[in-house]
């Protein structure tokens, strides 16, 4: 379709034809003045004094038939896009090209001659290293109260039964697990028999019941004697006995060697044992030290 202002119709039009060197110089010169928008009609009839020659005249006029009017930023942003496009075809170029294309010959032979093994060289390994294998400790799962026995396997807590006014708790040796003192956790107020759950449990000696009960945050089904031994206030404690196991009651008269209960782990316990405390005017002892000094036949 042709400009109704000019007659161009650039779709029929011929080619542009090249400019020269001076039509070039004077076409820029006029372009960085920035003249007003140039048509055909502008460039015929110039006024005043701003006279041009017929060649820059001419110039103009084919630069006006060949770019349509646009202006200098259309060409300069098709300048950008092709720059762009071979930038991005540099780079696509670069990085698909393997780099050993540029290797030289003796590059390569360098290379090659690094990993050549020096003659000579060793490692000596002695007959022992070469025959040890990985070995693996064994390992069995234990009870705690096989637990406490290894713990405390250096303290000696042998004892001899006896039958007097005053005895053990059972009616024959019984193995120790955890004796009086600190321990982790805090201080152990008694010592551990560990005989086996369900084993009787027997009264140390003549007294009255002051407990009966059962407890879950500590001793569990548990009981109390009140001892009065040579004019000294003697209690002792049994707990962590098995739950409805006791037949005794507060209040109830105790001899020596009456039945208390059985071993259980009622309470806060880890295996069946009996936990057996001796308190002094409401202090508590050690219990095997006291049962060896005071257990006699």
């Amino acid at each position: 379709m042709s400009d109704d202002r000019t007659g161009f119709d650039p779709e029929s039009s011929p080619a542009p034809v090249p400019l020269t060197r001076r039509e070039i110089r004077e076409l820029e010169a006029l372009r960085d003045a920035r003249p007003p928008v140039l048509t055909k009609r502008s460039v015929s009839a110039p006024q005043g004094r701003d006279r041009m020659s017929r060649s820059a005249r001419r110039a103009i006029a084919k630069s006006v038939q060949s770019t349509g009017g646009k202006s200098r930023t259309s060409v300069a942003r098709k300048l950008a896009s092709v720059v762009a496009l071979a930038f991005a075809g540099t780079l696509v170029v670069a990085v698909s090209i393997p780099s050993n294309l540029f290797m030289t010959d003796a590059s390569a032979v360098a290379e090659d001659a690094a990993v050549v093994p020096v003659e000579g060289q060793s490692l000596q390994v002695s007959a022992d290293a070469r025959a040890a294998t990985t070995a693996r400790d064994s390992f069995e799962a234990i009870s705690y109260a096989q637990a406490l026995a290894l713990k405390y396997a250096g303290v000696d807590y042998s004892y001899a039964v006896t039958s007097g006014a005053v005895r053990w708790p059972f009616p024959y040796a019984v193995p120790i697990t955890d004796g009086f003192g600190p321990r982790d956790g805090g201080f152990h107020k008694g010592v551990d028999f560990v005989p086996g759950a369900g084993t009787p449990i027997y009264a140390i000696a003549d007294g009255i019941a002051t407990t009966a009960t059962y407890d879950n945050s500590g001793y569990g089904q548990h009981v109390v004697l009140q001892h009065n031994l040579g004019g000294v206030d003697v209690e002792s404690l049994y707990g962590h006995m098995i739950a409805g196991s006791s037949p005794i009651v507060v209040g109830q008269a105790v001899k020596v060697g009456d039945f208390l209960g059985l071993v259980g782990d009622t309470g806060i316990a880890y295996g069946a044992h009996l936990h057996f405390e001796i308190h002094i005017d409401k202090v508590p002892v050690d219990p095997f030290a006291w049962l060896q000094a005071n257990a006699v036949n």
